[in-house]
């Protein structure tokens, strides 16, 4: 009988990017968000591929954390109404290192906020849990995706890209470690990537990059 009949295999990606915050006016990952369903529409879906939904989040810390919820909360309502071995789930957010060149994969996120100026909210942490029942600040949770991998790939299509184990203390690391414990608990995945500036690597390639992350995702994870 083999596999006839069986459902394939689907992955199903939630994307994130961020709205500007202070020293950076404009947001790249919100550019990405907001144009990725038109150019995958007209680049073409890859195979296995479905976008469950891409929102754009506040730079705010605390603030941030209902609507992260809520897209996290929506990907496990749409896991549970599938077939858990066809429906695969990831959480794929987007943020800006405005110093970088490069795009990098993070590996991992520390129960950590320390936030150099403060955000939309005026929340200003220092040294403080993102997680207080998590314990300690050094706590660290890591991606179950496979990071290296995933940039041996995307570097052989030409893309400028590295591993991190590094997304900083701010807001990227914060929804990063909230994303991947609600991941754990809740048996899907989660990845966080941080894009240069578009000054620095153009629009066009990062959304390139975008899509061919994705289809990277659907075809290898």
């Amino acid at each position: 009988m083999g596999s006839e009949g069986s459902p394939a295999a689907v992955t199903t990606v939630h994307v994130t990017g961020f709205k500007k915050f202070h020293g950076v006016s404009e947001n790249p990952t919100e550019t990405i968000v907001n144009n990725l369903m038109e150019y995958l529409k007209k680049k073409g879906l890859p195979k296995g591929l479905v976008i469950g939904s891409c929102n754009i989040l506040e730079t705010a810390g605390e603030r941030v954390l209902d609507r992260l919820n809520n897209t996290l909360q929506s990907a496990i309502t749409s896991k549970e109404s599938e077939s858990p071995s066809s429906n695969r789930i990831i959480w794929l957010h987007f943020g800006v290192n405005s110093g970088a060149t490069r795009f990098a994969i993070e590996r991992q996120a520390v129960n950590e906020a320390t936030f150099r100026c403060p955000y939309e909210t005026q929340w200003k942490p220092l040294k403080d849990p993102v997680v207080s029942s998590d314990g300690p600040i050094t706590r660290i949770r890591k991606t179950t995706l496979p990071v290296e991998e995933l940039t041996k790939i995307l570097t052989s299509k030409g893309y400028n890209v590295m591993t991190s184990d590094d997304a900083g203390r701010f807001v990227c690391n914060y929804v990063y470690y909230h994303s991947l414990r609600f991941a754990e608990q809740n048996g899907i995945k989660s990845l966080f990537v941080h894009v240069p500036l578009f000054s620095t690597i153009n629009e066009e390639t990062q959304m390139q990059f975008a899509a061919s992350l994705l289809e990277v995702l659907a075809s290898s994870c």
